[in-house]
């Protein structure tokens, strides 16, 4: 019995995670995405495109890019990236 209460906290558990993590991965628009990730997301290797100083500082994932990515306006791999 112990061990079937144990079975169903953790598949509990890993359920309300999987969709929290659901919840908050896309993201409406730039202004929405910059409470959680100030600097962007962008791609895993991504470079930003400037003539001036290049954002480093964005949250690499390839996933959130993913989700996000019609908000890469200039289509460099990182959306909404900002100073």
């Amino acid at each position: 019995m112990k061990v079937i209460a144990t079975a169903a906290v953790v598949a509990y558990g890993l359920l309300a995670s999987a969709s929290s993590v659901g919840a908050q991965a896309s993201f409406r628009n730039c202004t929405a995405m910059h409470t959680k990730y100030p600097h962007g997301v962008g791609k895993i290797g991504a470079h930003d495109k400037t003539s001036g100083v290049p954002v480093t500082n964005f949250r690499r994932s390839n996933r959130l890019y993913y989700l996000n990515r019609g908000l890469d306006r200039d289509k460099d791999g990182i959306a909404c990236e900002k100073r």
